[in-house]
């Protein structure tokens, strides 16, 4: 391409169709939408209840990335706009962006380029509002609760073991902790308190696991809260807030339907972090693509040892669905990072830093083959800097070894960059797999975390902080031990340590803080330094986002 016109330039000059007429290619009759608007709608599922599944689940991950990203999301869009140019039903499922990054420093999360879905202004902001009921839901479930311990506190919840936190969709890390019930008795419990970034709550995670209305109200009403005094659990249905909750969520829990920049459809629905959450689209859009397509192309979070990891062991076991294929989202300016290349250099030409960030290539494949049992393909994701001796190394070495490989130029070419790309995905798709998870329920919370770790992150072992080990005893005493582990831990190393890069040996794994998302159904294991509320860089991407006088968004990625 060669005006390199910004992301929003692009979507903006776009050609969309009404929502209606998507809908149709979606195979979506006109009374299962409610419109917003001209271009988005949500889309009423109940009619296709008891229609089966029939789609082939396409998943794409990537290797650690750097702090910019390595398109996934431009990636997934431009697979599933190609196989649909092929010919091939093709529906993609991404997740809904969170403001954090919108405004901090990875920007918007609708694509990149020519591969984008739009409208992508609205999608980066408020979109159809689902992550501000979300955020509603929780927060109702924190005033509740503070009220219960205001009116008498008759579950005799102790002030110090309240563990649900206030959420808000903003990285802002001056409400990491906080004091609040300050001014007197009529103003509640004083106590220390915190927020989390809305998609670190738990509320979200339970919207995007269940299956229907019914699921979203069981399971917000076995979510854990706080401890008494004796130190029981506390759930939403001991203060009885999980009907209000689901109330504001009813609306939410619909898919949101959009459409690519070649018109194609799209489900963009739920959105927790993979890095602290599961990382992945709602249960709702994904199955409800598999009724409609042939093929559906989704995207996990971050790295494969983050989101696909959770993809794998959390999303497919609670669902039963198992991917056909998984496509490994690499690029030159990544694998240069792995290699010891400074964010500053990853424009300049490096074959030898390039070669030397190759094993984090290699130790994400071999996870996929050899752990899961699953085919997969990388897709070398080309930027306008790689270079064609770059570009050329990357392909010869996964060749060299074996490992599919297609060239991705989607963000230039649109679908038709990504043609080589999805002839690989439908080929894999055809080929039989040998899927297993990475590790079996019934071990101890203790053995499921050394299993990811020693299998996955090809750690020696993993530590438990005295604090965590206490935490350990407990979950395991209340029979929460059997719920499969989700891990906190950053994006950029399979350790848990940012400045580890590539594919290091010899560390171990440790493990500060364990918690139980009863509702989601998972144990969270905090490692590192990860935090679920971020802050914002020292020139946060907000500075450059503006509206001119006729109302017309700029700056926007």
């Amino acid at each position: 391409m060669a005006d390199y016109k910004s992301d929003i330039e692009i979507a903006q000059e776009a050609e969309m169709l009404p929502i209606f007429e998507v809908a149709k290619r979606a195979g979506l009759d006109e009374d299962t939408l409610e419109p917003y608007g001209y271009t988005k709608a949500k889309v009423d599922i109940h009619s296709l209840k008891d229609k089966p599944l029939k789609g082939k689940l396409v998943l794409v991950t990537a290797i650690n990335p750097t702090p910019a990203g390595e398109g996934k999301t431009t990636t997934s869009v431009g697979l599933a706009d190609a196989m649909n140019k092929m010919g091939k039903q093709t529906l993609l499922c991404l997740r809904e962006p969170s403001l954090g990054p919108v405004f901090g420093i990875k920007g918007g999360a609708a694509g990149g380029g020519h591969a984008q879905v739009v409208p992508m202004e609205d999608i980066n902001l408020h979109f159809t509002g689902d992550f501000h009921a979300i955020g509603a839901a929780n927060n109702l479930c924190a005033a509740m609760l503070d009220n219960h311990i205001k009116q008498g506190n008759a579950l005799g919840i102790d002030p110090r073991r309240v563990v649900w936190k206030r959420c808000v969709d903003m990285n802002d890390r001056q409400l990491r902790n906080v004091v609040d019930g300050l001014g007197g008795v009529a103003n509640g419990m004083p106590r220390e308190d915190g927020f989390d970034i809305t998609v670190a709550s738990e509320v979200m995670a339970v919207f995007c696991l269940a299956t229907d209305l019914k699921d979203l109200k069981e399971r917000l009403s076995r979510m854990v809260i706080a401890y008494t005094f004796d130190q029981r659990p506390v759930t939403v249905a001991d203060i009885h807030a999980e009907g209000a909750m689901t109330a504001l969520l009813k609306d939410a829990i619909k898919p949101n339907l959009v459409q690519t920049l070649e018109n194609n459809p799209a489900f963009v629905h739920g959105g927790p972090f993979a890095n602290i959450a599961h990382g992945c689209n709602s249960v709702e859009a994904t199955t409800t693509a598999l009724k409609l397509a042939d093929y559906v192309v989704t995207e996990a979070g971050f790295g494969a040892d983050l989101g696909a990891e959770k993809f794998l062991d959390i999303k497919c076991r609670a669902t039963g669905l198992v991917p056909s294929a998984v496509v490994l989202v690499a690029t030159v300016r990544a694998l240069k990072y792995n290699g010891g290349v400074p964010k500053d250099q990853l424009a300049d030409e490096n074959l030898e830093a390039l070669e030397a960030g190759m094993p984090n290539l290699l130790q994400h494949v071999s996870n996929i083959t050899d752990v899961y049992g699953l085919p997969v393909v990388v897709a070398i994701n080309a930027f306008p800097t790689d270079t064609k001796a770059e570009l050329d190394l990357v392909e010869a070495k996964c060749n060299e070894l074996g490992v599919n490989v297609a060239l991705s130029e989607v963000w230039a070419k649109g679908g038709e960059g990504g043609v080589a790309l999805a002839e690989e995905v439908v080929r894999l798709c055809d080929e039989p797999s040998d899927f297993h998870f990475s590790y079996e329920l019934d071990g101890s919370i203790e053995e499921k975390v050394e299993a990811i770790a020693t299998r996955i992150y090809h750690a020696d072992g993993v530590d438990f902080t005295p604090a965590a080990r206490k935490q350990l005893k407990k979950l395991t005493d209340l029979g929460y031990d059997k719920l499969p582990i989700c891990v906190a831990k950053t994006q950029y190393s399979f350790t848990d340590d940012p400045k580890k890069l590539g594919a290091p040996k010899g560390f171990r794994i440790t493990v500060r803080n364990l918690r139980v998302s009863a509702g989601a159904g998972f144990i969270v294991a905090l490692t590192g330094d990860i935090m679920t509320m971020p802050g914002l860089p020292k020139v946060p991407a907000a500075e450059k986002i503006d509206v001119t006088e006729d109302g017309k968004i700029v700056g926007l990625f």
